[in-house]
Formats: structure tokens, sequence, C-alpha cells
């Protein structure tokens, strides 16, 4: 015989609960930022680490929030941006070198892929990433509304 734990079945109908509003919630449009805290490590006091604040085209002239020791990470969806630079590179820096990591399964000249560029939050301020790109496909000059690209980074304390 197998007993239920009526907390357990209360937390999972929970769980499934959330799962479908998030399902019935879609949109079909993307979020313009998303925030991710990465896991303190295990024998470390509760102390939080540092979040990932990620965005793309969709956050294009758009407000974001960090706070200082997180990383931002701008990744565009087309190989034929520029990577992304700071006005303000002593409140948000440069960290490493950008990325461009082509599509396999694209056809050449298409500029299927991403070009990513991380940034350090060091000081509380202001700070615009920019990108710019003249090719929106191939043999395809950019509009002027598609050649840049612009977010705007809160940095607080």
């Amino acid at each position: 015989m197998t007993t239920v734990n009526p907390r357990r079945s209360a937390v999972l109908a929970l769980a499934a609960a959330l799962l479908a509003l998030t399902g019935c919630a879609s949109t079909g449009t993307r979020p313009s930022a998303t925030t991710t805290l990465s896991p303190a490590a295990p024998s470390s006091p509760a102390v939080p680490s540092p979040a990932v604040v990620t965005v793309d085209e969709h956050a294009d002239h758009t407000t974001v929030k960090a706070a200082v020791g997180s990383t931002v990470s701008v990744g565009l969806h087309s190989t034929y941006w520029s990577a992304a630079t700071s006005s303000a590179p002593d409140v948000l820096a440069p960290s490493g070198t950008p990325t461009t990591a082509p599509s396999p399964s694209c056809r050449p000249g298409g500029g299927c892929g991403t070009v990513t560029t991380t940034f350090t939050a060091h000081a509380p301020g202001t700070a615009r990433l920019t990108a710019t790109r003249t090719i929106c496909g191939e043999a395809l000059q950019c509009p002027p509304e598609q050649g840049s690209y612009e977010v705007t980074v809160e940095v607080t304390g």
C-alpha cells in the first residue's frame, strides 16, 4: 500500500499550476531582458552571487538595471553586428573578447549567428551600450532604423 504525502502533493500541484500559467501567458514576444542569478558555491555562506543581465535586439532602445559586480551580456542575432561598446567604461567595462558564433547551417552571406559582448559593472552610474551594422542580409543594406542598437544600463551600488 502506498501512502500519499499531502504536503508533497500540494507542492507538485502548485508547480504544475505555475508551469501551466507560464505556458498560457505567452504572448509570442520575447522579453527585452532577462536576469539570471548564479548559484552560490555550496561551501559559501548565504552571500548572493552577482547577477548576469542578458539583452539582445529585443531590448533595443530600452533601459535595464544592473548592480555593481554584475555581468551584462549583449547577444545580437546576426554576424553583421559590430561588437557592442560602452559609453562609460569606468561604469560598465568590457570583459573578455567579443565572440562571433556563425550558425553552421547558414548559407554563405546570410549573416546567421550571434555576436556576443560581455561587460562588468564596476561603479554606479549610467552607460549606453551600442552596436552598428550596415548589412541586414545577403547584399541587403539596412534601413536606418535597423542599423544601430542601443541599450542604456543603469548600474546601482
